[in-house]
């Protein structure tokens, strides 16, 4: 884990993400179990190995509540599992989605629902879900991760890239509607990073070859090149930022 800035608000803050246990979001649940803050996190595939091994490294190991993020009244328990265990939640990152490849003309309906409940329905429910203890609690933080894909016009996943449009725009409105309740919401762009799901279905070194060629910076993008940006999002370090995308990708596209 790449050493990171301690944001003294974090400490002892109760935070939730979606799809905690493996890639990007393991390196999210360690960084803030670095800061302190207590984690719990959803997936649905089983993260008990990697509970462990926080546990071991850390004081307090994350809580781990299996969950298919598509189903949205589970989802809402989850919640209510880790506001009963951590405390209302005024950190939410929710990361979980699903880029499998497909093509315009052989994607059907139901999988076009089902892109859409995992990368867009889901964040949407899971914000819903923490706002009123926010709003309980004077504040909070939701980080929505979205993409670079969409804004590259990237082919091979149209439904992916939709929802990532789309999620910048809830992010807005969400922004725009809780301000006043002292929540910010604020959208965060990686680019490709080399999670081991990526390696293995999707890396090849042709494929990274042309990626490192459009980034500035001539290095691959790991998980906890993302950590850093995530919590400064949910830090009041950036207590004045939201509704704005913050973009970590090496530098392959630019903004303003």
């Amino acid at each position: 884990m790449i050493g990171q800035p301690i944001y003294p608000d974090l400490d002892g803050a109760s935070v939730f993400i979606t799809g905690g246990g493996s890639g990007i979001g393991a390196a999210l649940t360690e960084g803030f179990l670095q800061q302190g803050a207590k984690v719990a996190f959803v997936q649905r595939s089983d993260a008990s190995a990697f509970v462990e091994e926080m546990g071991d490294s850390y004081q307090t190991p994350p809580l781990f509540l299996p969950c298919d993020l598509t189903h949205t009244e589970a989802l809402k328990g989850a919640v209510a599992s880790a506001t009963e265990a951590n405390g209302p939640v005024t950190v939410l990152v929710n990361n979980a989605a699903n880029d499998k490849r497909h093509a315009t003309l052989e994607t059907d309906e139901a999988f076009w629902d089902w892109s859409q409940a995992i990368n867009l329905k889901a964040y949407f429910f899971a914000a819903q879900a923490v706002i009123p203890g926010m709003q309980q609690a004077g504040g909070g933080a939701i980080v929505n991760f979205s993409s670079i894909s969409y804004m590259m016009g990237n082919a091979g996943y149209p439904a992916y890239a939709t929802a990532n449009a789309g999620i910048t725009g809830m992010t807005r409105a969400l922004a725009r509607e809780f301000g006043p309740d002292r929540i910010r919401v604020n959208a965060l762009m990686p680019g490709w990073v080399m999670t081991a799901k990526q390696k293995e279905l999707w890396v090849t070194p042709e494929a990274l070859a042309g990626q490192l060629a459009r980034q500035c910076l001539k290095e691959e993008l790991l998980p906890q090149d993302i950590v850093g940006g995530t919590l400064f999002l949910a830090s009041q370090a950036s207590r004045m930022m939201t509704g704005q995308a913050l973009v970590i990708d090496g530098g392959v596209v630019v903004t303003g």
